[in-house]
């Protein structure tokens, strides 16, 4: 499935839009797996856009931005993601707002886990 995805760098007076294609399915047979793959595909994007001459299969983390499921005006709905790079928005995807949301979270929950996240978080936090 190919979408637009917006994309705007800090210090840049204007947006660029390009098509990525992360995914097969339609949104609402998205997996949390799929779901994964359209945030890397984002943040790959404005990966590119700053980064021109870079890999195209560079590693990318889930962490470091903040994100957002929000409605559009015509229907559907969009995926925003911002960080001190800048801002990407994909979409619009014919999706419940709620469902895409638990989606994101799950797989940005799953990514805290995978990374040490929360278990660097629990030792901070031991009382001593």
């Amino acid at each position: 499935m190919e979408f637009p995805v917006d994309i705007w760098l800090r210090g840049d007076n204007h947006a660029t839009t390009e098509m990525i294609a992360p995914v097969e399915r339609e949104p609402r047979a998205w997996t949390d797996g799929d779901v994964a793959a359209v945030l890397i595909g984002m943040l790959r994007a404005i990966d590119r856009a700053r980064n021109p001459g870079a890999a195209a299969d560079r590693p990318v983390g889930l962490r470091g931005f903040s994100w957002i499921v929000d409605p559009f005006e015509p229907g559907g709905v969009v995926i925003a993601l911002e960080m001190t790079l800048g801002a990407v928005v994909a979409g619009p995807f014919d999706v419940s707002e709620s469902v895409l949301s638990g989606m994101i979270q799950r797989v940005m929950d799953a990514e805290k886990w995978k990374t040490g996240e929360v278990e660097n978080w629990k030792s901070k936090s031991k009382v001593h």
